[in-house]
């Protein structure tokens, strides 16, 4: 039937070419964007569990950050420690060479005296972002000797929690401002030692950083304090070394730990990707597709429109 009020055909040609419209529109949104989910009325699911993903990416982004931090505040600790063993290694080497008879032993300590301003001077440099682990105040308020470092983010069952790496740093300070004759945690080269070696006729206690053999002659007495230097500088080096050492592990774990975050955030984004990213092959065939039924749906619709006007001819 041919109708004057109503174009069936017209009507057909309009909706495909309306529904073809809104396909190649959102085909165009898909490829500009390079997402297939950009919004929630995509698709909710994917696009709450997308969202909530690169939230924790960008905590993950964060840690890696902290992860950078530590690992500078460890290898500047690692870095002094390693230093002060050098030089406290050339104090012993003095001490031995003042124990051979007729050295000026006056002469020798100004060295020493040198490489305790050395000493002094590592310890009060080794800071990072105002974290100094080799010079401390165990007095002080709020002091521990307990650090953190935070390493993971991690999500359970929709519970976030974070993970740190502590570090015991009690074993690692060179020098403790405290009063480190009364204070059982003072630092390696500010510890008394007076009881290494037996030295049992000093008339003060002694430390790395405070030893002095200027006034020491060759009698048999000041021989056995000077011994006593020695195996109390020995004993110093071989704490440091153990200091080095838990800070050289420490450092080993923070550097798996970054690669391991770095990884974990490569495949949160494959996983978001999986979820929203627009499958670019797909879509460009579907965009060639969609235009070729857009040129037939106006063409449709053209020659329905055209076909009302032979209803003219029959009154002709």
């Amino acid at each position: 039937m041919s109708s004057i009020n109503t174009n069936i055909a017209g009507m057909t040609a309009l909706q495909s070419l309306t529904q073809t419209n809104k396909s190649l529109t959102e085909t165009q949104n898909r490829i500009s964007t390079g997402l297939r989910v950009a919004e929630a009325s995509d698709n909710a699911a994917y696009w709450s569990i997308a969202t909530t993903m690169r939230s924790d990416k960008g905590a993950l982004s964060t840690v890696q950050d902290a992860l950078g931090l530590g690992a500078s505040v460890v290898d500047v600790a690692y870095t002094a420690v390693h230093a002060a063993i050098e030089v406290v290694n050339e104090m012993k080497t003095k001490l031995v060479a003042a124990r051979q008879p007729g050295v000026d032993k006056a002469k020798v300590h100004s060295e020493i005296a040198e490489l305790q301003k050395q000493l002094t001077s590592i310890a009060t440099s080794a800071s990072f972002s105002g974290e100094n682990w080799l010079q401390i105040d165990s007095s002080a308020t709020g002091y521990s000797a307990s650090k953190n470092i935070v390493a993971s983010f991690t999500r359970t069952g929709g519970v976030v929690a974070i993970q740190t790496i502590t570090i015991d740093t009690s074993s690692m300070d060179l020098f403790d401002t405290a009063t480190a004759a009364t204070n059982a945690a003072a630092g390696i080269l500010d510890a008394n030692r007076t009881t290494v070696g037996v030295i049992d006729n000093t008339a003060t206690t002694w430390t790395i950083a405070n030893l002095n053999i200027s006034a020491l002659t060759d009698s048999t007495a000041d021989i056995a304090i000077l011994d006593g230097y020695i195996k109390g500088v020995d004993a110093g080096i071989k704490e440091m070394t153990t200091a080095a050492s838990s800070l050289g592990a420490v450092k080993a774990r923070i550097g798996l730990q970054q690669d391991f975050v770095a990884n974990l955030m490569d495949a949160l984004d494959r996983g978001i990707g999986t979820l929203v990213d627009a499958d670019m092959n797909e879509e460009s065939t579907r965009l060639q597709a969609l235009q070729v039924q857009q040129q037939l749906g106006i063409q449709a619709l053209s020659i329905a429109n055209a076909s009302s006007q032979n209803i003219l001819r029959l009154f002709q």
